[in-house]
């Protein structure tokens, strides 16, 4: 259904009527609910017979539709080449470029897992100003990797990439500084790379030193695990989250778990 876009510049007032209306996963949906839009803003949301409707709103017939909040994409990365330098991209293509990849499909947060810190909070800042319309950005800033996994310019070329210096960690200490200076730097999370196609892998003190960090700053930490061996570290040394599964390695055998920290 195509919904015309108010002129933010007045208050011209659209109301959606009659549909189903799930205001969040922890709340009962709404049934033949009204959302009022005043401008750009939603400012009144309920069941048809308690929310006035005003009498200058454009109505909007919406009997046998489902109205949902805002989707989460929590595995995005802004490490393509068309979100290189951020900060110079006309408004107009920075618009179009975050509605295609993710307005359209109705994301309205994204976390972003690996990705030039720098770059991204331009992003970031100019969605924040108003200046672009897009989705709420959290961000882990660039992973930490173990040493020698970085691909090369080559590999990067081929899949689009742009080149984006990774902190390789060799020791505890070091990942507890590297993660204390991106949690420094405005970070929401820590994201590690457990290992690499050449076969360093972070060890597990490393990672409970990553996540020690991340922890005492009240941040999560993800895992891209490459096999069960690296999802069974990460799980013993408290990480949050574990990116997504490992296809290449065949089944889990993991078993009961006596997780420490």
């Amino acid at each position: 259904m195509d919904i015309p876009m108010n002129d933010q510049s007045t208050n011209k007032c659209l109301a959606l009527a009659g549909a189903k209306i799930y205001i969040s996963p922890a709340d009962q949906s709404i049934r033949d609910g009204i959302i009022i839009i005043t401008g750009d803003k939603i400012t009144a949301v309920g069941g048809r017979s308690d929310t006035g409707m005003p009498q200058t709103a454009q109505v909007i017939d919406c009997t046998d539709l489902t109205i949902t909040a805002g989707f989460w994409n929590s595995h995005v990365h802004f490490f393509e080449r068309k979100w290189a330098n951020a900060a110079a991209i006309p408004a107009s293509e920075l618009n179009r470029q975050l509605q295609d990849t993710f307005g359209r499909y109705g994301f309205t947060s994204v976390f972003d897992l690996s990705s030039n810190w720098g770059n991204t909070r331009q992003i970031r800042d100019r969605i924040e100003s108003g200046e672009v319309d897009g989705p709420r950005i959290l961000s882990a800033g660039e992973g930490l990797v173990p040493p020698g996994a970085m691909p090369s310019d080559q590999v990067l070329g081929i899949m689009g990439v742009t080149k984006t210096a990774l902190p390789e960690i060799g020791d505890s200490d070091q990942a507890k500084t590297i993660a204390k200076k991106l949690l420094d730097q405005g970070v929401d999370a820590i994201k590690l790379f457990a290992s690499s196609p050449s076969g360093s892998s972070l060890s597990e003190e490393i990672m409970l030193a990553a996540v020690n960090e991340a922890h005492h700053a009240g941040k999560p930490v993800f895992v891209h695990p490459n096999n069960g061996k690296d999802l069974l570290a990460a799980l013993k040394k408290g990480v949050d989250v574990i990116a997504h599964t490992t296809p290449r390695s065949g089944p889990w055998a993991i078993g009961r778990i006596a997780c420490s920290s």
